[in-house]
């Protein structure tokens, strides 16, 4: 979770070639998003988890986190994650 703009830096990285996707280019243009990182949640717990309730608002059902980060941070945010099940 930590700092939100590494983590975005981080999943422009991992997540590129979804923005070279025509299908995947296509969801972000929607979105206006120039790249999978301004679609990535990211932040801090409070942060994540109000991202995951404006999905849950606008009426997502099913949600699958990819994290994209290791060690302590990862399981951190697994850990955080576990929390918002019902």
């Amino acid at each position: 979770m930590g700092q939100p703009d590494a983590a975005r830096e981080r999943a422009a990285r991992v997540f590129a070639i979804y923005g070279e996707l025509p299908s995947y280019r296509a969801m972000l243009d929607r979105e206006g998003a120039a790249g999978p990182a301004d679609v990535a949640i990211v932040g801090d717990e409070d942060a994540v988890g109000a991202q995951i309730s404006a999905l849950a608002d606008a009426g997502v059902t099913d949600f699958v986190a990819g994290e994209y980060t290791g060690g302590a941070e990862g399981a951190r945010t697994r850990a955080f994650l576990r929390t918002l099940l019902s």
